[in-house]
């Protein structure tokens, strides 16, 4: 495994995005229609609810983002098989992040109201490229953009860690409670900023994936290893 590949799981870079990850789910919620970027349980479960009480037009405002989301995964899969298979200069996983600040960068422009629609499939995309393309930290499956399997990973780990008195297993549940406590964070910032710069405050995401991607690109000096 690469330095470079190492800082892409480290635990510094997930807390980052744990930290965006929650962000971006407040922001779409409470400034672009109550949609759930991130996970996308809540809009399958609005979708059908709509469905089932005959609300077929309004079910395509959360069925629309679910579609956003499996092309997000498909053009993650896509970018990373082309640049891991050519010798590039820059790593695939920074082509993402580079993607997510263009995205969200174009979206702090829109206002609100009827545009919001669009807003909340581009951030649906981007955090499904986000999801798939940072699943691990230091070799262990983590989420950043939702914090269901994170919470289970963490409690059975605290579990075998009780049963067994292996130390390996504390520190892997500290590790999952502690992304969920920066998702949380993200969550925290989310609802402080969007109060006071509402479609505007999307841009607190923009400088914390700046810090990723310049971050990956100093890993790149072998000697440099922040894991």
């Amino acid at each position: 495994m690469t330095k470079q590949s190492q800082m892409s799981e480290s635990f510094f870079l997930c807390a980052l995005l744990a930290i965006t990850g929650g962000f971006l789910d407040i922001y779409t919620y409470v400034v672009r229609g109550k949609v759930f970027a991130n996970a996308q349980t809540g809009n399958i479960v609005l979708f059908g609810l709509n469905i089932a009480e005959g609300n077929v037009r309004k079910s395509f405002y959360y069925f629309i983002p679910i579609l956003a989301f499996i092309l997000g995964v498909l053009i993650a899969e896509k970018i990373r098989n082309h640049f891991k298979n050519n010798n590039k200069k820059i790593h695939w996983r920074q082509v993402i992040i580079g993607i997510e600040m263009i995205t969200i960068l174009i979206v702090s422009f829109i206002p609100q109201g009827k545009f919001n629609m669009f807003v909340n499939v581009a951030i649906s995309f981007i955090c499904s490229m986000q999801v798939e393309s940072f699943r691990k930290v230091n070799g262990n499956t983590f989420a950043t953009t939702m914090c269901t399997g994170n919470l289970r990973s963490a409690t059975e780990t605290l579990f075998h860690y009780v049963q067994t008195k292996n130390i390996f297993m504390i520190k892997k549940s500290l590790q999952y409670y502690a992304i969920i406590i920066f998702f949380i964070l993200g969550a925290i910032l989310g609802t402080v900023f969007t109060k006071i710069f509402v479609e505007k405050s999307i841009l607190i995401c923009f400088l914390i994936l700046s810090v990723v991607f310049i971050v990956m690109f100093i890993n790149k000096d072998d000697s440099f290893n922040l894991n």
